[in-house]
């Protein structure tokens, strides 16, 4: 039987590579996302491998976010697997100089956006009683480091998030697990140094994850028997021990 997944924050990095993965694999895709051009290019590429439909919606406008999801074709209503992706880090400042703005947008992404996204599908799930969910984490959930605060704080809540989801969803047979990655070289750090040339070196030095590598991750969590759950993962490049922690060529 396939299944259907929906994939925030599809248009880029772990979210588009998570979608080419599961798409190798004939998963059916609703995937989201706030640039739609982007959304079109992926749609059309990977139709040729399964049936793909596209939501273009901001998760932190919640009533936009409910209805796109609530109004899904009847054939992309029953979502299997729901990976909640979207996310973000904005500044890297010390508390005393943090911007308001950048606080405001890592919470109303980083946690409500993904409450919001649930709460337009799990009502399905614990109505068919089943599902599975993936929250993706960070190792910045599982540990502060220096001008980390606000994005550390949104990252441990989104564990916390999963640990609740996982307890509460347990009696409807709903899996619920967290993919927590270290330092991936994606767009992340553009938008977090936002467009300074510093974040140039941030992954210079070592060879960082690949978003193709938390979407095998992410993938293999998913195909595991039905008795299987990973309920939390932390993944590392080998030259990464912890937050502050990594290994650089000279």
């Amino acid at each position: 039987m396939t299944r259907t997944a929906l994939i925030t924050g599809a248009t880029s990095g772990i979210g588009k590579a998570t979608a080419y993965e599961f798409a190798k694999n004939g998963i059916r895709l609703i995937l989201c996302g706030r640039r739609l051009e982007r959304l079109n290019i992926i749609q059309k590429e990977l139709k040729l491998l399964t049936d793909v439909h596209i939501l273009n919606f901001d998760v932190r406008n919640k009533q936009a976010t409910l209805a796109a999801i609530d109004n899904l074709p009847d054939n992309f209503k029953t979502i299997d697997i729901l990976i909640n992706n979207a996310g973000n880090a904005h500044g890297l400042d010390a508390i005393n100089e943090g911007n308001i703005d950048d606080w405001d947008a890592m919470i109303d992404i980083n946690v409500k956006g993904l409450l919001y996204v649930s709460k337009a599908v799990i009502p399905k799930m614990t109505e068919r009683k089943s599902g599975h969910i993936i929250n993706i984490g960070s190792s910045a959930g599982k540990e502060v480091y220096p001008k980390g605060n606000v994005y550390c704080a949104s990252k441990h809540a989104v564990l916390a998030i999963t640990e609740g989801m996982r307890i509460d969803l347990n009696p409807y047979g709903i899996k619920v697990g967290a993919v927590n990655p270290g330092m991936v070289e994606t767009e992340f750090s553009e938008v977090r140094f936002k467009g300074d040339t510093s974040a140039n070196n941030v992954y210079k030095g070592f060879k960082a994850l690949e978003a193709k590598d938390v979407a095998d991750v992410i993938y293999f969590a998913i195909s595991r028997p039905p008795h299987v759950n990973l309920a939390d993962i932390l993944m590392f490049c080998t030259a990464q021990a912890s937050s502050t922690i990594i290994k650089k060529e000279a």
